[in-house]
């Protein structure tokens, strides 16, 4: 994929972020509750073979996610702050009895 597709991401509210955003939910949805997901496998879903570019949209997605109190982003099994957090990450569903 060409490096000018990473800086096409999809606007907050697009169809293509709202894609994601229903995305992620669904891939947890048929997980078990403790399960989590990458990014990578809602970009999949979103994108299909030309998914690479949709990695930093999944994340944001991701965090609007969380903004919304649907999911929880960890790093190494523990909660992370969405806006700070670096590296590879992992969507959950946020625990029940928080």
């Amino acid at each position: 994929m060409d490096h000018e597709d990473r800086d096409t991401a999809p606007a907050p509210g697009s169809a293509t972020g709202q894609q994601l955003e229903a995305a992620i939910l669904e891939l947890l949805a048929a997980r078990a509750a403790t399960s989590s997901i990458c990014p990578s496998d809602a970009a999949r879903a979103v994108g299909g073979e030309n998914w690479r570019g949709l990695m930093e949209p999944a994340r944001t997605a991701a965090r609007r996610l969380v903004q919304a109190g649907e999911v929880e982003i960890t790093q190494g099994g523990a909660v992370v702050d969405p806006a700070t957090a670096k590296g590879p990450i992992r969507i959950r569903r946020v625990k029940q009895g928080k």
